[in-house]
C-alpha cells in the first residue's frame, strides 16, 4: 500500500512515525512523510519520500515560545496563532501529497494536523489516526490533568463522577477555537461535522494509541476502534542512534549519571533551569548530563566543572540506559524512554500533556513531581538527594521497564494498519 503519514509537531510528535514508516517500508509498502519541511534532512537519509507541508517549524517563532512556556494559554496559543492561521495551506500540501503523482491507499494523521480528516473526507482516501498520550482522549472515566486547572483533577478523587465536569470545561473553555476548521469545511462544501478539538480527529475506523498500558487503559468513552499498541520508538538522528562520541566518552569514564533534558519542544523555553540544574548537580557531587539543545541561550552561564558534560542533543534510548535518573519535562516520548530504560524520573512539566503524563508517572511509583516554579538549587537538590537514596523508586522503575519489553507497540501499530488497508480495498 502507498500510505501518507503526517503531523505538526515537534520530534516527540514526528519520532513515532518515523518508527512505523521504517517498519512499513521494511514490509514491502511505500510510506510517503507529509511533515514540516524542517524534518526533510532527518527523513530523506533514510530512504523515506517526503512532501512539505506547512506550517514549517521555526524554533526562533515566538508563538512557538508561548505554547510552550504559557501553562494556562499554551494549547489555545499553538492553535490560534501557529496552526489555523495556516490551516489551508495544510490541506493544500496534504492534499497534494494525498493525490500526487499517485493516489494513496491509506492515511496515517496526528492530531495536530486538523486538515488531515478534511482530505481524508474530500479525497476518500481510508484513514487511521494516532494518539500519543491518555490526555488526547479528554476521558470522563480517567479524567486528564487540564494544564489550567490542575486543581480540577484532584476534586475528581473526592467527588465521583467529577471526570464529567472536567471533561464538559475543556469543551467549553475551547469552543470558540476552531471556528477556522469550520471555516474551511464551509469553504469546501463540507457540513460543519463534528468538535475537531475533540471527536473529528479520531478516525472512525482506526485509532493508534502509540503508548504503553502502563501509561493508560481504555475507557468507555473512548472512540470506537482504538487500539492500544504500546511505544512506537524512534530517537535516531538521520539513522544515527549513537552517543557524540565527547558524550560517550564521559558517560564511560565513571558512575551513571543523572541527565538533565526538556526534550524537543519545552527546551525552547528552557529558562534559568540548566543553570539551577547543574548547581542542584555540583551540590550532590554527582555526575550529571545537561542536554540543551541548540539555542545559544540554554548554555550556563558558569563553567562547569569535570564531572558534568553539556551537550546539545544525544538519543535517548543510547543514554537513559546509562543514567541514575532523568529530570524532564515530561513530554510523552521522554517519559517513555524513561519507561524503557528503566529509570526514575523527577519531572517538571510545562503544559498541554506533560501535567498529565507526570501524574501518571507519580500514580504508577516510578516518578517525583516538582512544579516550574519550584525548581530552585535548594529544592531540586533536596528532591534528588531522597530519590537517589530510595531503592523502591529505582527497583518500581525496573519492574516497569521488564512489563514494557513484552510490548512491540511498532509491529502492532502496522499489523493494524494493514488490517484496515485489507478491510478497505
Amino acid at each position: 500500500m502507498r500510505i501518507v503519514l503526517s503531523n505538526i509537531g515537534t520530534l516527540g510528535d514526528i519520532n513515532p512515525l518515523i518508527a512505523l514508516a521504517l517498519e512499513l517500508k521494511r514490509r514491502g509498502h511505500s510510506p510517503v512523510m507529509a511533515l514540516p519541511n524542517v524534518y526533510r534532512t532527518r527523513l530523506e537519509p533514510l530512504g523515506l519520500e517526503f512532501h512539505a507541508i506547512r506550517p514549517d517549524i521555526d524554533p526562533t517563532n515566538n508563538v512557538l515560545v508561548e505554547m510552550v512556556y504559557d501553562i494556562k494559554h499554551g494549547t489555545e496559543h499553538g492553535l490560534r496563532n501557529f496552526l489555523f492561521p495556516a490551516l489551508r495551506q495544510t490541506y493544500d500540501d496534504l492534499l497534494d501529497a494525498a493525490t500526487r503523482p499517485i493516489r494513496a491507499d491509506l492515511l496515517l494523521l496526528g492530531e495536530l494536523n486538523y486538515a488531515g480528516p478534511i482530505v481524508a473526507e474530500v479525497t476518500g482516501i481510508p484513514w487511521a489516526s494516532y494518539v500519543l498520550a491518555p490526555l488526547s482522549f479528554f476521558s470522563a472515566f480517567d479524567p486528564p490533568v487540564l494544564p489550567p486547572y490542575p486543581k480540577l483533577a484532584k476534586a475528581d478523587k473526592k467527588v465521583p463522577g467529577f471526570g464529567r465536569v472536567i471533561k464538559r470545561v475543556a469543551r467549553f473553555v475551547s469552543r470558540k477555537w476552531p471556528e477556522p476548521i469550520y471555516e474551511l469545511r464551509s469553504e469546501l462544501g463540507l457540513p460543519r461535522g463534528e468538535n475537531p478539538l475533540f471527536d473529528a480527529k479520531h478516525s472512525p475506523y482506526l485509532v493508534l494509541a502509540l503508548f504503553s498500558r502502563v501509561l493508560g487503559e481504555e475507557q468507555k468513552d473512548w472512540p470506537p476502534h482504538t487500539v492500544i499498541t504500546g511505544f512506537a520508538y524512534y530517537d535516531a538522528d538521520a539513522g544515527n542512534a549513537k552517543l557524540p562520541s565527547n558524550l560517550e566518552q564521559f558517560v564511560a569514564s565513571g558512575e551513571p549519571p543523572v541527565v538533565f533534558t526538556l526534550g524537543s519542544a519545552a527546551v525552547l523555553a528552557a529558562g534559568d533551569f540548566y543553570d539551577v540544574s547543574a548547581q542542584a548537580a555540583i551540590e550532590l557531587d554527582k555526575r550529571a548530563v545537561l542536554l540543551i539543545g541548540s539555542d545559544p541561550r540554554n548554555k550556563p552561564k558558569h563553567d562547569l566543572p569535570a564531572s558534568i558534560c553539556a551537550a546539545e542533543y544525544a538519543p535517548f534510548s543510547a543514554l537513559f540506559s546509562r543514567a541514575s535518573l532523568v529530570v524532564h519535562q515530561g513530554g510523552v516520548g521522554t517519559v517513555g524512554q524513561c519507561l524503557r530504560a528503566g529509570k526514575p524520573m523527577l519531572i517538571m512539566p510545562y503544559s498541554h500533556d506533560q501535567p498529565d503524563n507526570a501524574r501518571r508517572m507519580k500514580r504508577l511509583g516510578v516518578a517525583k513531581v516538582i512544579q516550574k516554579a519550584s525548581y530552585t538549587p535548594k529544592k531540586v537538590t533536596r528532591k534528588l538527594r531522597k530519590m537517589l537514596d530510595d531503592p523502591a523508586l529505582a527497583e518500581k522503575a525496573r519492574v516497569v521497564a521488564a512489563q514494557l519489553q513484552a510490548e512491540d507497540g511498532v509491529k502492532k501499530a502496522c499489523d493494524a494498519l494493514e488490517g484496515l488497508y485489507q478491510r478497505s480495498h
